[in-house]
């Protein structure tokens, strides 16, 4: 994974703006969610990337309506909407992080948090989707309860999830060893970006 990282990474403007991916062509009644693994030690080149994506698709392919959700921005954002921020850091320093954890395990479900992200990516608006933070979410948020709840709202609107870890279509494994636990361990829904 990481003797060929540089050149995985140089594919991805190209392959998410070609005009089969968008129409998510090769899928076939598949979910159009794409992951694009990489080793968590390579956290921030690929958080610069996501930004220089996003400076140059208007360039490579102008007016596609692109929507960039970052998972951790998203938790921190939801949590001051709820006057739970400032109480979440303090819970943290007294009870700790497990504590907070199990605390905000209903506030931060993906079962509730998927129709507000869906308010970011309007149906019909939008045409690709990128989500990162997935490391810096991790443990309030799991890629796979995002992935599982999210399809729901995104149609045929092709999602590319960054994650820092390995996926072999059957599972994620954050940071390359922590196995992703919800209801199943499995998640067989989403294709690999750039082998």
């Amino acid at each position: 994974m990481t003797d060929c990282f540089e050149e995985r990474l140089n594919q991805i403007l190209h392959r998410i703006t070609s005009d089969d991916f968008l129409a998510a062509d090769g899928v076939g009644n598949e979910i159009p969610y794409f992951i694009f693994e990489y080793p968590p030690e390579k956290e921030l080149v690929v958080r610069q990337h996501v930004l220089f994506l996003l400076d140059h698709i208007p360039r490579q392919k102008p007016g596609l309506r692109v929507v960039h959700i970052n998972l951790f921005d998203f938790i921190i954002e939801h949590l001051k909407s709820r006057g739970l921020l400032e109480k979440s850091f303090e819970m943290e320093k007294t009870k700790g992080r497990d504590h907070l954890r199990r605390h905000l395990e209903k506030v931060l479900h993906p079962e509730k948090l998927a129709p507000l992200m869906a308010e970011l990516i309007p149906r019909g608006q939008t045409d690709l989707v990128l989500i990162s933070g997935v490391g810096n979410a991790w443990p309030f948020l799991r890629a796979s309860g995002v992935l599982n709840n999210l399809h729901k709202f995104t149609g045929k609107t092709p999602v590319v999830m960054f994650f820092p870890g390995s996926y072999d279509q059957i599972s994620f494994r954050l940071f390359g060893k922590i196995r992703d636990k919800e209801k199943q361990d499995n998640y067989y829904r989403a294709f690999r970006l750039i082998p």
